[in-house]
């Protein structure tokens, strides 16, 4: 396995690591992206639009949600 030595970031400034870091990060979200779904997941995922679109007044706004965690947790 390459180490930071091997691969010359040790001389890298602190903005220029986390540059890098942030580029290998975005590469593998990308990959993820591509991903296929299992057919589990996709019915799960069609269900829940389904779901959603029948009953959009079930939902909660996220500025409702939001402000109750902050309340929860700001104890």
């Amino acid at each position: 396995m390459p180490t930071l030595e091997r691969l010359g970031t040790d001389r890298m400034s602190a903005a220029e690591r986390i540059a890098l870091a942030q580029e290998i990060l975005d590469s593998v979200a990308v990959e993820q992206l591509r991903a296929p779904l299992s057919d589990a997941k996709r019915f799960e995922l069609d269900r829940r639009v389904a779901d959603a679109q029948a009953n959009p007044a079930d939902g909660i706004p996220w500025e409702q949600v939001e402000a109750a965690a902050l309340a929860r947790f700001a104890k």
